[in-house]
């Protein structure tokens, strides 16, 4: 199962796939099977998609969810605020993540060896487990350019690299988290034409939340692009999906968002209607492929999607009582 997940090409494979998936989630992972035969589905009857359960994501903060007896070899771990109860994603075969956001960058970007990454990314350098910091190290390395790197508070060196490299032409992807990125173009104005501004979300407590599109104004004119990117990924998941401008996120082939009626979490709405996001991720195959997040979004195509915010645990009516 795991060799055909990166290599489908249609919706009926996909499909298939996920159904596949889903079967064997049920049988063996305790906790998403348990889920399912509480919620009275056999999973036999299941012939769609937009029929199978979804696992609320709050489930990674309490439980071990695991579909394999194999051993654990990487701990990914939420941000979360002080005190709070952080999620847990438990990786047992680390070359699935390393396909999945290999593969993802290079359908949406091409050879990552044509780019310097730089990263701006103090929150989660600043802590353990995290995911994104694991991926883009990688990126950073595989780059194979001796100017990519991490910046943490150096960002006069940051500013120098950037103009420096941006000048003489080649592809530069700035990631960071958006505080991170407000506070460079506070201290300085950009005209960048040869680099991608990618943000990853999050103001993790050190400014006042800003809607994306808000946000992205600001970018923009503080680096001098028409257009910001984003990446839009988590900790209970394996793979990643990208936005190059608008605030239009595009799922890689091997992942899929499906959008639920909050009021009621078993009806998935039609394209076009707000409402919380699903996400089928199969390079999830070890731990649970199918999350209910707190994100909310509207679905635009088969494979496009907006995200317009989040919802706290209040909001999750209908699904309140699944959480036990």
């Amino acid at each position: 199962m795991k060799n055909r997940i990166f290599d489908i090409k249609t919706e009926e494979e996909f499909n298939n796939a996920a159904l596949d998936v889903f079967r064997f989630q049920v049988k063996n992972n305790e906790v998403y099977g348990r889920f399912v035969k509480y919620l009275g589905i056999n999973p036999e009857e299941i012939k769609e998609i937009e029929k199978i359960p979804f696992l609320p994501i709050q489930f990674f903060k309490t439980e071990k969810i695991l579909s394999t007896t194999d051993t654990v070899k990487q701990i990914f771990l939420s941000s979360g605020t002080t005190g709070s109860v952080q999620s847990q994603h438990l990786v047992t075969d680390l070359g699935l993540y390393e396909q999945s956001y290999l593969k993802a960058f290079e359908q949406f970007y091409g050879n990552i060896e044509d780019y310097t990454v730089l990263a701006l990314l103090p929150s989660y350098l600043e802590r353990e487990g995290s995911s994104l910091i694991y991926m883009v190290n990688d990126l950073i390395n595989k780059s194979k350019n001796s100017k990519s790197g991490f910046y943490l508070h150096n960002l006069e060196e940051l500013k120098n690299t950037l103009n420096e490299l941006d000048i003489s032409g080649e592809k530069v992807l700035l990631i960071g988290v958006s505080f991170a990125l407000l506070d460079l173009i506070e201290e300085y104005n950009f005209q960048l034409k040869n680099t991608i501004v990618m943000e990853t979300g999050g103001m993790k407590g050190k400014r006042k939340e800003m809607i994306r599109t808000e946000l992205h104004e600001v970018l923009k004119k503080g680096f001098g692009l028409s257009e910001i990117h984003s990446e839009y990924g988590m900790t209970e998941l394996l793979s990643q999906a990208y936005s190059k401008g608008h605030g239009i996120f595009e799922t890689p082939s091997w992942m899929k968002i499906l959008i639920r009626n909050t009021e009621d979490p078993f009806e998935i709405f039609p394209l076009k209607k707000a409402g919380g996001i699903n996400v089928i991720d199969l390079a999830n195959i070890n731990s649970c492929s199918f999350i209910a997040t707190q994100d909310l979004g509207k679905k635009m195509d088969a494979n496009l999607f907006e995200i317009l915010g989040r919802f706290d645990n209040s909001d999750i009516r209908g699904c309140n009582l699944l959480i036990q």
